[in-house]
């Protein structure tokens, strides 16, 4: 198993980026939050990521299950609640991990690439198109949140 610390074992990360849209001509802040679990009885791993783009008051969430974890790849689920249930594919090289998505009967494709950097953060690159010819393309950074949760 690779020694990647981003999504292979639990932890929270945060993060920062901008997104474009090629609809607009300005690119927009965001900051991220992923919650990721320990790997389940099943060998799978959950995640939760929010998204919260700067002037838009919504959290946007998508859900990642992370299962057939092998030594170089992996399968991985998006489940979103304007797209629904994707299934992808995902590749592990000791630098990157990344995934894909490709489903024809949605018209909805969409690459994220992650980077490890020497300090453990991972820069990442993703770009989604849907059937309006929607393209967003979001670059980034994501490093491991040490603060404690916040207690209720």
């Amino acid at each position: 198993m690779s020694n990647h610390l981003f999504i292979l074992r639990p932890s929270g990360w945060v993060g920062e980026g901008k997104i474009q849209l090629n609809m607009m001509e300005e690119e927009l802040g965001y900051s991220t939050r992923w919650s990721i679990t320990e790997k389940d009885s099943n060998g799978q791993i959950a995640c939760l990521q929010e998204i919260q783009v700067k002037g838009i008051s919504d959290v946007m969430q998508n859900q990642f299950l992370f299962f057939d974890l092998g030594s170089k790849n992996f399968s991985i689920e998006l489940d979103n609640p304007s797209i629904g249930k994707i299934l992808g594919k995902g590749v592990l090289t000791d630098q990157l991990i990344a995934w894909e998505f490709r489903l024809a009967s949605k018209e909805f494709e969409g690459v994220e690439v992650y980077e490890r950097q020497s300090d453990d953060s991972y820069l990442m690159y993703a770009e989604y198109a849907t059937a309006d010819q929607l393209r967003t393309i979001i670059r980034g950074k994501v490093w491991q949140d040490l603060l404690p949760p916040l207690k209720e």
